[in-house]
């Protein structure tokens, strides 16, 4: 496969259009594009409409951190309304350039772009594996298969969506917005009747607000790591569509829907049983043909995430200059999700879950701190030399910075494994590692790359060509 610019490569043309995508990281033509905007809302809502994002609100009254229904309920809210900023902004990338986000990120990291998309690679297939315990969890009790049974049902609806790609996945997406909707409204009615809007603090003074900053570092966590995959959601819309009609569209999608559902979990955690969480989110909603349909909504949202994790995995794979097809590279992540998923299923899901939660948070925003930064230095991009690897500078500029913001922010960490001097001694567990991150990221970026503007405008202007406005 070759990863130079290429118009002709293969990819959908309209709406409904779920044929093979055979495009990678090539850039879609201005001819070649489509889509109405509203799809960028629910290709980013339908992902959060999961079971995960249910037992994340739980956290808030979890011993280790506390909180009371107020205290959490502003903590689930500011936190998603932060982390979903960061995607909304990269998300304008898509229709103005034709790019994936991590071929985008080309133009300030170069050759050494290997690094974030590698990680994020192997990001993705973690986010496959825990989305992957509750989607398999629910298929069992459903049809009673053992877990590894169901997880292999779940693996095959993910990996031919990931495989078939981009329309696939939107049109996907767009029907389980409505599906996943309905069934998660019913959980709704029940949690107003059982939950807990009284609930109060266990911690106070100023370990309740350590407490607070680390629900929200949490919360924010969970749809950051949407950022990196933001424009590979958007980059088929015309190069007219607005920026601003696109960050509202993305940024209220994440926030909307996993607030809903991080909101379910809070109010129900003093409701809930010591039990598996599926069996917990099937009590809610009550036994028959109701329970057997929220089971199954459960299975379709986690074949919903994990199609996205695949399908953005396959991109970062081609990004970081690994000449593999990108199907291939889509199935290969699936396939090593699933074997992950036996591993999260083995025990101690809690504990692993937050670790890893917090890890996203760590390193996007660094990186995505970059990338804007150069975005708003460099006003022009040639896409030719972008898109071909070998073309590619060196990238150590943007290296530099996402090491150093992810390097100042591990002082300001706290999770089961490693808690930071300024957590332990300062912030009374609060965690603000990612805001950290993002801020010295981007300064040593500005810094080392004062000459990137000069060197843009001196370019010669090849085609295809594309500004930021």
């Amino acid at each position: 496969m070759s990863t130079r610019y290429d118009a002709t490569v293969s990819g959908p043309t309209r709406e409904g259009d779920v044929s093979l995508e055979r495009r990678g990281i090539q850039p879609v033509p201005e001819g070649a594009r489509y889509g109405r905007k509203y799809r960028s809302f629910t290709v980013f809502f339908a992902p959060n409409i999961v079971p995960a994002a249910f037992f994340l609100g739980t956290l808030a009254t979890a011993s280790f951190i506390g909180l009371g229904w107020w205290t959490g309920l502003a903590a689930i809210i500011l936190g998603n309304v932060v982390g979903s900023l960061l995607a909304g902004m990269l998300a304008t990338m898509g229709p103005l350039t034709g790019l994936a986000q991590m071929p985008v990120a080309r133009a300030s990291f170069g050759k050494s772009i290997a690094v974030p998309a590698l990680v994020n690679w192997a990001t993705s297939i973690g986010w496959d594996a825990i989305n992957n315990v509750f989607g398999a969890a629910a298929l069992s009790l459903l049809t009673g298969l053992p877990f590894w049974a169901s997880l292999i049902l779940i693996f095959a609806g993910q990996g031919v969506l990931a495989i078939f790609g981009y329309e696939a996945i939107h049109s996907f997406e767009k029907w389980a917005t409505f599906v996943l909707g309905a069934m998660f409204l019913i959980v709704t009615v029940k949690v107003i009747g059982i939950g807990d809007f009284h609930r109060a603090a266990t911690v106070h003074g100023p370990d309740l607000v350590g407490s607070f900053i680390l629900m929200t570092t949490i919360t924010a966590s969970f749809i950051l790591g949407f950022s990196v995959y933001a424009s590979d959601y958007t980059r088929y819309l015309p190069k007219r569509t607005g920026k601003f009609e696109v960050f509202w569209r993305v940024a209220l999608g994440l926030a909307l829907s996993s607030a809903w559902i991080e909101i379910l979990g809070l109010a129900a955690a003093s409701a809930l049983k010591n039990e598996a969480p599926m069996n917990t989110l099937r009590d809610l909603v009550g036994g028959g043909l109701i329970g057997a349909l929220a089971m199954l909504a459960v299975a379709g949202g986690t074949v919903a995430i994990n199609a996205v994790n695949d399908y953005s995995g396959s991109l970062s794979i081609q990004a970081a200059g690994i000449r593999i097809p990108r199907p291939v590279a889509a199935a290969v992540g699936a396939a090593l999700g699933f074997a992950l998923t036996l591993w999260l299923n083995s025990g101690g899901l809690g504990g692993k879950f937050e670790n890893f939660l917090l890890f996203v948070s760590y390193w996007p925003p660094a990186w995505g701190a970059v990338v804007l930064a150069d975005w708003w230095l460099r006003k022009r991009i040639d896409i030719t030399a972008i898109v071909d690897y070998r073309k590619l500078h060196s990238g150590w500029r943007a290296l530099v910075a996402f090491l150093a913001g992810f390097a100042a922010s591990i002082p300001f960490m706290n999770t089961t494994i490693f808690v930071g001097w300024v957590p332990a001694n300062l912030l009374h567990g609060g965690d603000i590692a990612y805001l950290v991150g993002f801020v010295v990221a981007g300064a040593v970026y500005l810094i080392l790359a004062q000459d990137v503007r000069a060197v843009a405008n001196r370019e010669s202007v090849h085609e295809p060509q594309l500004t930021r406005a």
